[in-house]
This record gives structure tokens, sequence and C-alpha cells, in this order.
């Protein structure tokens, strides 16, 4: 990383740190595919990019939002205006436990900076000191290889530059350096990213801050994230811990892997502080990577664990949790591992009817270039990717409205997890928004198929909702682990067939036992069409064998097959 020959800053004033911000910000953007390959820890769902950059894009609108609320452009805002945006926004848009945990870093440089009108050397090493600090005290149990020995290095470097009197960019040159040497021995702190082949992905992103610090006082370029080219295979890095925490005791009895907690749980919190020691207590004994910022009545609260009962009922017992999130994490790097995996012809050509104005235009989301094909030959102008465990946000809904070439848009979130977040979009946009609750990708194609673009909001809402309302939907998926049902016992590597709304009906070791025991409930007397989309993990002789036993025990029933390509589910079924 070469310095510029250019003017060197001496010190930061208000504007200096919104440039730093928007600068971190786009080194996290241009570097958001590398971080997200090095992510093996706490689990291998290759996200920690992904919920960086957002966690900043977060803080950059608020920025922005609370310059317009005082009548003067991000530029002109003073420090204190400033400062606290960048701690609401970071609290407030926090992604994941890699973006919790970097919400309470900058909530501290920006708390050592608040009361000052420009920001020295020997300040800002305070500041990153109190970053440290606020990273450390945020999550249960730090464990070091992790994004937290990133920074504590980086302030360590800092101070001790400070301490001898170096200006702003001696300091930042040796937090640099010792970041960079900290983030170098993370594999040998973590096994598992030593089984990798690779360091910890907070920490790196973490040191892209200090590089845009770098590049705005004397211009030098950040420098690119150095990152495998290809995906992790499946056998690389076993988890053994925490993003930051590691569990060493509870109900689980003992030191626990990671890969062991199946779910994300997070929500926003208003309960009293002095309530949150006695909540921490409590989750402690339910789950690991436990990562809770906050104050002043309202927290960020990040847990993994298998209890999401038991995790949303301790914040009831103290306060009120809201917007609750909720992640299953085994599906989660399954998709994602197959989402970077995929290869070939994993791009969709645009038809030209996407562009076209119209009086009313769909959104649809979908995973998978079969889906997406599919629903773009219906009529649908936008796709957003996403599905059972890769929501995508209120933001990318409303950035594909906004897209959208009509003044009226349907939405079809295409899982029950995403309907929620649709239906936060129409407050949000000029246009004319309707929600389908279509919970599955068979409901979203039948409403589809009604859809007519040059048809009213209204009129098209009324016919796509009935449709989707008439499918009767499956799905068949494996175990990734031992457990039971009201089926019957589950054994890690079973086929099992799901319904939309009515949970697990069969359990079979083979998946074409599995797919036409599930047909036999879900297709009635009255039905005439089932439509067969092939994902992941389907063959051609299995489709053919599942066709077969429609065509002998169902010989008045259509089986119309399509291939999808969707991770997680070999088989989708829609019977109309």
């Amino acid at each position: 990383m070469s310095p510029s020959s250019g003017p060197v800053l001496a010190r930061f004033c208000a504007p200096d740190l919104v440039a730093l911000v928007v600068g971190f910000r786009d080194a996290l953007r241009a570097n958001q595919g590398a971080l997200n390959r090095l992510n093996v820890y706490p689990v291998p769902d290759g996200d920690t990019g992904t919920n960086m950059a957002l966690t900043l894009e977060s803080v950059v609108e608020e920025i922005e939002r609370a310059a317009k609320a005082a009548g003067v452009s991000m530029d002109e805002a003073d420090m204190i205006t400033v400062c606290q945006a960048i701690s609401h926004g970071s609290l407030m848009g926090a992604r994941g436990n890699s973006g919790v945990i970097l919400s309470q870093i900058l909530r501290g440089i920006a708390g050592g900076c608040r009361a000052l009108h420009e920001v020295g050397p020997i300040d800002f090493a305070t500041a990153l000191s109190s970053a440290a600090t606020a990273a450390y005290a945020a999550v249960m149990k730090p464990i070091e290889g992790t994004i937290l020995t990133v920074v504590r290095s980086a302030a360590e470097g800092a101070s001790d530059a400070a301490g001898r009197s170096e200006a702003l960019l001696g300091v930042l040159v040796a937090s640099r350096d010792r970041a960079a040497e900290a983030l170098a021995q993370t594999p040998e702190l973590l096994p598992v990213l030593k089984a990798a082949g690779v360091v910890d992905a907070g920490g790196a992103g973490f040191l892209l801050l200090v590089d845009a610090a770098l590049a705005l006082v004397d211009g030098r370029t950040v420098p690119a994230v150095d990152a495998p080219a290809a995906p992790l295979g499946e056998n690389d890095g076993l988890v053994v811990g925490t993003g930051g925490s590691h569990h060493q005791g509870g109900r689980y009895g003992g030191g626990l892997d990671v890969a062991a907690l199946r779910y994300e749980v997070m929500y926003f919190l208003e309960a009293p502080d002095e309530s949150i020691p006695g909540f921490k207590d409590v989750w402690a004994a339910i789950g690991d990577s436990i990562v809770v910022v906050g104050g002043e009545g309202l927290w960020n609260c990040h847990i993994h664990t298998d209890d999401i009962g038991a995790a949303v009922e301790a914040a009831v017992d103290i306060g009120r949790p809201r917007k609750i999130r909720v992640t299953d994490l085994l599906e989660q790097v399954e998709e994602e591992r197959w989402v970077r995996e995929a290869t070939g012809d994993s791009v969709v050509d645009e038809p030209p009817h996407v562009h076209e104005p119209c009086e009313t235009a769909v959104v649809a989301v979908a995973t998978g270039d079969g889906i997406r094909r599919l629903f773009l030959s219906l009529g649908v102008q936008r796709i957003v990717a996403g599905g059972q465990s890769m929501n995508p946000s209120t933001a990318q809904l409303l950035e594909a409205v906004d897209a959208a070439p009509a003044d009226s848009v349907v939405i079809l979130p295409n899982n029950k997890n995403i309907i929620a977040v649709a239906e936060q979009v129409a407050p949000l946009t000029s246009k004319s928004v309707r929600v389908i609750a279509t919970k599955g990708i068979t409901e979203g194609l039948a409403a589809a198929m009604q859809y007519d673009p040059q048809g009213a909001v209204d009129a098209n809402a009324t016919a796509m909702r009935s449709a989707a309302t008439s499918v009767v939907s499956g799905e068949i998926t494996v175990a990734v682990r031992d457990s039971t049902c009201d089926a019957g016992p589950i054994h890690e590597g079973d086929h099992l067939g799901l319904t939309r709304d009515g949970g697990i009906e069969v359990v079979a070791a083979s998946l074409v036992e599995t797919a036409t025991k599930l047909l036999d409930r879900l297709i009635g007397a009255d039905h005439e069409i089932v439509t067969v989309i092939e994902g992941d993990g389907a063959s051609v002789a299995t489709t053919r064998q599942i066709t077969e036993w429609i065509a002998d025990h169902r010989p008045d029933v259509v089986a119309e097959v399509h291939h999808g390509g969707q991770p997680l589910y070999p088989y989708l079924f829609g019977v109309e």
C-alpha cells in the first residue's frame, strides 16, 4: 500500500469522518465477495462481507438522514450530528454476528470523537482503544483469533505511536501494521482457520477501516483483500467455536461445536439497561455466539441457539423484542455453498419485457436459474435473489419495486419468512404495492400464471391471490441431523416430505419413496395438474419414476416437469 505524494491530512474534522465512513463502506463493497470466501467462522455461511457491507450502508444512510433533518449536506454536518448518526445507524443496521460486533467498534469510535471539533493522533488512538474495549464488552465469552484480536492490536499500535508523539499518519501506519500482523496470526489462534487456510474474515473486514483512513489521510490506494479464488470445500472449516465467543458450559455440558446450533436469532430489545446482565446470563445457558450491544434502553441482540422460543422469551421477560429475525444456519451454509459454487449457465438473460412500461409490474423472489426463467417467461419484470435461508432485506425488495417499469407493483415473496419483509415495502415507496402471501415457489408460479401486465393492480392482486391459494404445495429436502417428528424418527441423510403448512409428512431413506408418499397425500380426487420442479439432487431417472407413479396411481392427473435448479430441495410440487 504505497502512500501518495500529495498533501497529508493532520487531523480529522466532521466532513473527514463522513468521508472515512463512506470510504470504508466502498471498500467493503469492493471486497465483499473476497470476505465472504474467507468466512468459515463461526459458521461457513459466506456472509461476513455481505453483513459488514450492509451494516455500513445503514450507517451512511443514517448520516444522510441526520444531515437532511438538520438542513445541511453530509459534508456540512457537525461532529455531534455525524457521531450520533454513526452510533445509531450502526446499532439499528447491524447484520449478523460480524455486523453486530462491527457496530460496537463504530460506536466506540464515534463516542471517542463526539465531543471533539477535530480528531488528532492521540484522540484517534483513544477512540480506537474505546472501540476495542466496547467490542470485547459486547461479546459474552471473547475468544482470540477473531475481529476482536485485530481491533485490539490496531488500538495498541495506535496508542504506542501516539505515545511517541507520532503525527496522525504515523499513528495510522502503526495501527495498520499491528492489525495486519494480528490478522496474519489468526490461523494460529483458531484451528478452524488454519485448517481452511484462511485468515479471519471479520478481522480482514476491519482492516479495511484502517486502510480507508490511510487513503483519506495521504491518498494511498486501499489494497484488495487476499482471499481464495474458489469457494472452500465442503469439509473445510469445521467449526469449533463462534465469532468472538466460545461456549464453555450451559445445558450442553462442555465445549460446544457451533455446527450443533441450528438457528441464528436477532432482534432489537427495548429494556432497562440494568436488566441486560441477567438477560445475558439467561442466553448463556441456551446458546452461543452471543453479542448484545446498545444502551439507553435499546439493544441489538444476537445469538446462535437451538431454542428459538427461549431466546425470545428471555426478552419478553424484561422488555419488548421487535424486528425478530430467525435464520436456519445449517440451511444457510448449504444454500450459500450451492450459490457460490454455481457454474455454467448461472446468468439468466433478461427478456425485453422487463424494461417495457406497463400498468402493473411483478417482483418475485427466487433462487435457481430454472425458476428465474420460469418467472420471467410468465411476464415477471424483476427477480430478487432469495430463499428459505437467504431472505432478502426490505431495502432489496424496495430497490426492485422502484426499478420495475410500472407505477403499480405486485410482490411475490415465495417464502413464508419473506412475507412480513415484503409487507414493509409499500409505506416506503410512492408506487402502489400489493403483496401476495405466496409461501412457496409453486404458489408463486400459479399466481404469475394469472398476471396481466396491462391490468389494474387490484384486479391482478385478486386473480393472483386466488390462484396462489388454490395450489396444494409440497417439497422434498434432506435431513442434516438425527431428530424426530410426528412422522417418526429422522436420521441424518433421510429424505423429508413437507407440506407448505403441515410440516413434515413423510420420512424415508429413498428419494422416490418420499416423493411418491408425499404426492399420495397431496393429490386429491378433484386435482388435474401436478407441477414438478427439479432442484439440486434431482435426476432424470428419479423424475421418471415419480411421473410414472403419477401416471399409474393418478391417471387423470397430468404431470408437468420443469427444471428449477433450486438448492436444498430436490423437488418442489404444486398440485392444482
